[in-house]
């Protein structure tokens, strides 16, 4: 009997999780926060690290302004 009374504890816990389809963040449910999150992390991970841009045929906001006089 003393046995069973922790089985009995453990099994009746390991129930109270969140379920996939119950309300989460942002009006979406557990399962969809997740999926979203994990497809976070996937673009992220495949984003190029930031270089400096490359020089363009556009001349540079300092020499668009006109020097007044």
């Amino acid at each position: 009997m003393r046995s069973l009374v922790p089985l009995m504890a453990v099994l009746a816990l390991a129930g109270c999780g969140k379920g996939d389809n119950d309300p989460g963040p942002g009006g979406v449910t557990v399962g969809e926060a997740r999926a979203l999150d994990q497809a976070a992390e996937m673009l992220d991970e495949r984003r190029p690290p930031a270089a400096a841009p490359e020089s363009s045929d556009a001349p540079s906001e300092a020499a668009t302004y006109e020097v007044a006089e």
